[in-house]
């Protein structure tokens, strides 16, 4: 499930930020310990974007951000973890397709946690072309319309999901590993909602 926007109403939106609500009837207290427990569950492996307890933190670190938890310190941070530089919250990132772009993500800020620039040259050059190849087929999804009304565009759409899908597989096989080297934690995205490609898709 994508990130909320602030002011956006689509049933996803909603959605999330009905679940939300669960963290946000947490005393402050309550949800920083709540938080570092589970980044200490989190701790030394690479997660799924849409394992069930990702998603939970996710909601809950967003709510911590907001409130500025961290900050405050009203707990340690978990042992393994470093602070990101971001917003302080412990390090925890994320890879997505977009980080060919952005670097790997905090789940905290939704900002540049790890830039491109501090990882091994070697592995930089992985990602990006790993990065390029993933836009030119996420890109059927986006075409103009009068392109989507050509003959055979239902199957090209097939031909770029089936190709994302082997591609977010290779990230776990190939990125993932070697991005935890140098992260307490990773996340990494499993699905694609414009190519219509589901976590269920992509093995492991």
């Amino acid at each position: 499930m994508a990130d909320p926007q602030p002011h956006s109403d689509s049933p996803v939106d909603r959605l999330w930020r009905e679940y939300a609500k669960a963290f946000r009837e947490f005393d402050d207290l309550t949800l920083a310990r709540w938080c570092a427990q589970t980044l200490g569950q989190l701790h030394g492996r690479s997660w799924r974007m849409s394992h069930p307890l990702v998603a939970s933190y996710r909601l809950a670190a967003q709510v911590s951000h907001e409130r500025g938890l961290w900050m405050q310190r009203l707990v340690n941070i978990p042992l393994g973890y470093t602070l990101a530089e971001c917003c302080n919250s412990p390090l925890l990132p994320y890879l997505t397709r977009d980080s060919v772009d952005h670097g790997l993500c905090c789940i905290h800020c939704n900002e540049t946690a790890i830039p491109l620039s501090s990882l091994p040259a070697a592995l930089v050059t992985a990602i990006r072309e790993w990065g390029e190849r993933y836009a030119q087929f996420h890109e059927v999804a986006h075409w103009e319309e009068k392109r989507t009304r050509l003959p055979g565009y239902e199957k090209k759409f097939e031909e770029a999901a089936q190709h994302v899908e082997q591609l977010l597989a290779i990230a776990a096989e190939d990125l993932v590993p070697q991005l935890l080297e140098h992260c307490p934690a990773l996340i990494w995205e499993d699905q694609d909602e414009c190519l219509e490609v589901r976590p269920e898709d992509i093995p492991t």
